[in-house]
């Protein structure tokens, strides 16, 4: 008994001996600290500052004012921007833009929330519906903007009366957007996103996907479903406030987390803007099938040549060819509508 006694006194020791020690806590970050500190520490830490420090201009009241308005546009995000002056504050008027790809799928650029835009989508939503596309892309990632009134007349168009669109919370007091009409089309919705995505675009993404069950492809939109006050500085600049934020459908605020994609698909942001502005004369479907370089293959050796041994020219064209860029999220879109359609055909 005293035996085996000491072979599982031995045993427990050497588990403990071979147990990993347990890791040190990590340290707190600089904002961790700055924010256990009382009113009392952030009261004393100035005091101590301006009488210690090396250079008392340097905390004066001045200095102690700007990094306030540098802290807080730090911590609060999107909810916060200071703008050089009224025309920056301007939102950027985008144009619409559509197309059909490889005759099977709609798609709609929608650029700008505004009437305008509305009216065109209406035009094109009609002509998908006579041609029988079972698919629609919605791009969203040229829209932005704050007009919450617009933007639910654009959920109207998908999605089905008496729903609940989205909600705009200020200050406690809730607004709900309710869709009021059948919606214009009602088949499959695939919706484009990345983080120039913002404002009324968000809630459209999101209540889409709620409601429609549309498929988010891209990136994380930008986080700023707000409504914007901009307030006027002295000097002319402009302080842009948040003063309301957008609820989705499922009862979750938008800001400043944004919508995440189901479908996560990486583009650089140059890429799209040269892609936006040549499809108004190319059309889009250049800049979405990528173009595979040749191989050597059966019908080669037949004629005796190597396709994989380029001239010079045939190089250079080639390297152009490469230069083009090239839009995965459009070309995403359209394997999961042609996906989808070989799996409802069997």
């Amino acid at each position: 008994m005293v035996r085996f006694a000491a072979i599982a006194f031995i045993l427990a020791a050497s588990a403990f001996a071979q147990s990993p020690s347990p890791k040190p806590s990590a340290s707190p970050t600089t904002k961790e600290l700055i924010d256990s500190l009382t009113p009392n520490d952030l009261q004393e830490a100035i005091s101590l500052l301006k009488k210690n420090f090396t250079n008392p201009e340097a905390i004066n009241e001045t200095q102690l004012s700007r990094a306030t308005i540098e802290g807080l546009i730090a911590r609060l995000g999107p909810g916060l921007m200071l703008l050089p002056d009224k025309n920056a504050a301007t939102a950027e008027n985008s144009a619409f833009y559509s197309e059909v790809l490889e005759k099977r799928a709609g798609y709609v650029r929608l650029g700008s929330l505004n009437a305008n835009n509305l009216s065109s989508l209406d035009k094109k939503l009609g002509e998908f519906a006579e041609k029988k596309l079972g698919a629609v892309i919605v791009d969203l990632r040229a829209s932005s903007g704050s007009d919450f009134d617009a933007t639910s007349q654009f959920a109207q168009r998908f999605i089905g009366k008496g729903k609940t669109l989205f909600t705009l919370r200020k200050q406690g007091k809730d607004r709900a957007f309710n869709s009021e009409r059948d919606p214009a089309y009602k088949n499959l919705v695939v919706v484009l996103a990345d983080s120039e995505t913002a404002g009324g675009a968000e809630a459209l993404a999101s209540a889409l996907r709620f409601h429609d069950k549309a498929l988010i492809i891209g990136q994380n939109t930008a986080g700023r479903a707000v409504e914007y006050s901009d307030l006027p500085l002295p000097s002319g600049k402009i302080l842009r406030v948040a003063i309301a934020e957008v609820i989705g459908p499922d009862g979750k605020s938008l800001y400043p987390a944004g919508v995440k994609p189901d479908l996560p698909v990486e583009m650089s942001i140059l890429e799209k803007h040269q892609i936006f502005a040549a499809s108004n004369e190319k059309g889009m479907m250049p800049f979405v099938n990528e173009t595979e370089r040749p191989h050597l293959n059966e019908a080669a050796l037949i004629a005796g040549t190597n396709p994989e041994l380029e001239s010079g020219e045939q190089r250079r064209g080639r390297a152009q060819q490469t230069a083009t860029p090239h839009d995965p999220m459009v070309q995403r879109a359209l394997d999961l509508i042609t996906s989808l359609e070989i799996y409802q055909k069997r």
